[in-house]
Formats: C-alpha cells, structure tokens, sequence
C-alpha cells in the first residue's frame, strides 16, 4: 500500500477547513497536512510541507483563488482541487480554473446537504494517484531522452511520429 495522499487545505473560512479537513481525514488513505486561510499562507506552507494536493477556495483575502490557482502552475504545477461555491457544475468560475490547470472542482455543499462533500477523497486520491504517475513516467522519460541524444550521428536518417488528442 502507498503512503496516504498529503493534502493542504486551503479556505478563509475556519469552519469550512475545518469540515473539509475532517471529511478528508475520514480516509484512511488521505492526510491533512495542513491548512491556510489565503494565498500568502499557502504559499509558505506548500513550500514548508510539499503536499500532493491542495483544495483551494475561489473567494478569498489578498489574493484570490483563481489568481493564485495561476500562479502554483506557472512556478510549481501540483494538482489542484477547487473547493467553492462558485465552481458548481458548469459555472464560468469552473471551466476558467479547468483552464489555468486544476485537476478538478467540487461545489460547496448547499444548506440541507446530508452528505457533503461525497466525492471529495475520491478526487483527491485521483489527483494524488495523476501527480504520482506523472513523476514516474517523466523520470522513466528523462533517461532513454538522453540516451538518444548521445547516440546521434550526422548523416543518419531519423523517423518521427507525432500525435495530439487535440
């Protein structure tokens, strides 16, 4: 079994942390590893504690989630998860942090919900499990990389294929 998926919490809300905290820590396979009530806090503790995930609200203090969704994946792309009321499905808040690179976004939940945050640890462990596999694959990459590069002779033939899902 792999080690639990370290998560950073980040909401200005201390009751909203707090549930989301609890709800993750519910998973046996999920730890939070700490928690941030805005970017400048984030910032220093994704830095201190190097989480595999992070959920991010969208309406905070100084700077908000967006913006600051923008930066991780410009100097330290890590998955990311936002948690807001703003990001219910289809709202224009979702498809602009689909498009900045978070992983996911999951609605906050709504007065009366017996059950909120249902998918939550699912999609944190998806995310965990993405940003795994993407270091292994590029370190497995990075190495026949520069194998062929030595290999090169002038005057050789090279034959390459390219491909987009685009």
């Amino acid at each position: 079994m792999s080690a639990p998926a370290r998560v950073l919490v980040v909401d200005d809300s201390a009751t909203m942390r707090g549930l989301i905290s609890a709800v993750l820590n519910a998973d046996p396979d999920i730890s939070v590893v700490g928690q941030a009530a805005d970017a400048l806090e984030a910032r220093q503790a994704i830095k201190q504690l190097d989480p595999d995930v992070v959920t991010l609200d969208i309406e905070m203090p100084n700077m908000n989630g967006l913006e600051f969704l923008d930066k991780i994946m410009r100097l330290r792309p890590m998955p990311v998860i936002m948690v807001s009321t703003l990001t219910h499905r289809g709202a224009e808040a979702t498809i602009a942090a689909l498009e900045i690179g978070a992983y996911d976004c999951v609605g906050k939940p709504q007065p009366g919900d017996p059950h909120p945050f249902r998918d939550l640890a699912d999609k944190v462990k998806a995310a965990a499990r993405s940003q795994r596999k993407s270091m292994i694959t590029s370190n497995r990459a990075a190495a026949p990389a520069a194998t062929a590069v030595s290999d090169y002779r002038a005057g050789r033939k090279i034959v390459a294929i390219g491909a987009s899902t685009g």
